[in-house]
């Protein structure tokens, strides 16, 4: 199963780490951190087009994650993984 996270980006749905809303984790400094130090080694994506809402990280074959910058809601991707889940 995939899961859209907004644009034309789609992830397999087990490789979905977590799930985050980028107002209410961007006021930790630990989250700030992590993002920055993501970014530094080339490992967000921004697939936004717009103001992102959100970030999934992702376990990936060829990093240890990367960083999804979506700007779908944090509840609508939750939701997404969700009705995935009741497929099975």
């Amino acid at each position: 199963m995939y899961l859209h996270i907004g644009q034309n980006e789609i992830v397999p749905e087990n490789r979905v780490i977590g799930i985050f809303d980028l107002d209410k984790c961007s006021y930790e400094k630990r989250t700030r951190e992590y993002l920055s130090r993501a970014e530094g080694e080339g490992v967000v994506l921004d697939v936004s087009g717009d103001l992102p809402k959100s970030f999934v990280v992702c376990d990936h074959p060829y990093h240890t994650q990367i960083v999804y910058l979506s700007q779908l809601s944090s509840t609508t991707l939750q939701k997404r993984t969700e009705s995935l889940q009741l497929e099975l």
